[in-house]
């Protein structure tokens, strides 16, 4: 007997032990799951791509944030991106929590679980869907390209053998180099002849880098929507003829997540979807960017 209540006391201590550990908390059987037994999903974004995303330099850490100590929270970024990955939490029932990795950690992929979801307007490319997964895409933007005011550059063709600045791996990057695999249909223009490609990590940088006077290129290639931010916050910028091609911008999800993603996937996919509908992405996109980017230009 006293053999038999000394096992069960172990047992007890055991148990209690685990669960003090952690041990006695359910493993999640998805990623989804997981967002919701923690209460909150990391979303990785930009925080120097004003009006889509960026920093809230007023903003304050709420003292009662779910989100981790070196992630960001909604008070602390702001713009079209943050508010369409707010709404997702909201609809998911979690608070979101922000990352700001760069730019071509987030396109290649193999993320380490280090973040849920990326609401980055991330153009939708066959390059980029072998290793992500995306949603239907949010909204949709045109390509163009920006220069100083006073260049004397009116047209694509007058920056033919000139430097042009663009993103790390981004869209831009894959034009001017003759490499953008996207369907024709959304394909306006042919870059310039000779073109001088000049990397930054992000194409905001390159109209913060022209503005203050950089003169290793002439031009920047972008969304429309950016460069119309510059021109609405003062630089003395213009864009150069009409738009060069279009993106379909998605929700990614990396698809080497340890956990299985499908209904992850499905969950976001239906929000985007039901905001499509109930006119909130239309209303997102015409508070940030005064024109209701949400319409497939193609159709």
């Amino acid at each position: 007997m006293r053999k038999i209540i000394t096992i069960t006391t172990l047992l007890v201590i055991a148990s209690t032990l685990l669960a003090a550990c952690g041990g006695g908390t359910t493993t999640a059987s998805d990623l989804l799951a997981q967002i919701k037994q923690r209460g909150t999903i990391l979303v990785s974004t930009d925080p120097n791509y004003e009006p889509q995303s960026f920093l809230n330099t007023e903003g304050k850490r709420p003292s009662d944030t779910k989100c981790p100590s070196d992630t960001l929270t909604s008070a602390e970024m702001q713009g079209f991106d943050v508010d369409v990955a707010l709404e997702i939490g909201k609809r998911l029932g979690v608070e979101t929590c922000f990352a700001t990795p760069d730019w071509d950690l987030l396109v290649a992929g193999n993320w380490a679980d280090k973040w849920d979801i990326s609401v980055g307007s991330m153009t939708i490319k066959p390059a980029r869907q072998a290793v992500l997964d995306f949603t239907t895409p949010y909204y949709y933007t045109p390509a163009m390209i920006g220069t100083f005011e006073g260049s004397g550059i009116n047209s694509v063709e007058d920056l033919a053998g000139k430097a042009i600045c663009v993103g790390t791996a981004t869209t831009y990057d894959d034009w001017l180099n003759g490499n953008l695999d996207l369907p024709a249909s959304s394909i306006y223009s042919q870059p310039p002849a000779g073109v001088i490609v000049v990397p930054l990590p992000t194409d905001q940088e390159c109209a913060q880098a022209l503005a203050a006077g950089r003169t290793d290129f002439v031009a920047y290639a972008t969304s429309e929507t950016v460069i119309d931010a510059n021109i609405a916050a003062g630089m003395p910028v213009v864009k150069i003829g009409k738009a060069v091609f279009s993106e379909d911008l998605g929700v990614a999800i990396d698809k080497a997540h340890s956990l299985p993603t499908v209904t992850l996937l499905k969950a976001v996919d239906d929000i985007v979807i039901a905001m499509h509908a109930d006119g909130t992405l239309s209303q997102l996109s015409i508070q940030w960017f005064g024109a209701d980017l949400t319409q497939d230009p193609t159709k």
